[in-house]
């Protein structure tokens, strides 16, 4: 999903491959629900590459998902936040069997 009023792009995949055709209706739909629900969790569409890539920064260092326990009170609040925006809007386009499936994501900034 490509949306110029965003400052990043959500592509929303599907391991078997099943509708993965990235101009149909539906799939455009639930990018756009995917990436408002991100927004609403973190307060803004600014915020969520930022937000974003300190989370990955966060579990490369200590593992997806990190021991909350093990991090700095600053990394603990950013995993949180990115953790329960990113299970928001995977249950808002997948549902609440979302753990059945293994789609997954990508957010990439506006123009890559």
């Amino acid at each position: 999903m490509k949306d110029m009023n965003r400052p990043y792009s959500v592509r929303l995949y599907d391991p078997q491959g099943e509708g993965d055709a990235q101009g149909s209706r539906v799939r455009e739909q639930a990018q756009r629900r995917f990436a408002q629900v991100l927004e609403d969790h973190l307060g803004d569409a600014e915020l969520v590459l930022p937000v974003h890539a300190a989370y990955l920064r966060i579990a490369q260092a200590y593992g997806d998902p990190p021991n909350l326990e093990a991090l700095t009170d600053a990394e603990r609040e950013i995993a949180q936040q990115w953790l329960l925006a990113e299970s928001a809007a995977l249950e808002a386009v997948f549902g609440p069997l979302r753990g059945m499936s293994e789609s997954f994501y990508e957010i990439r900034p506006t123009g890559s």
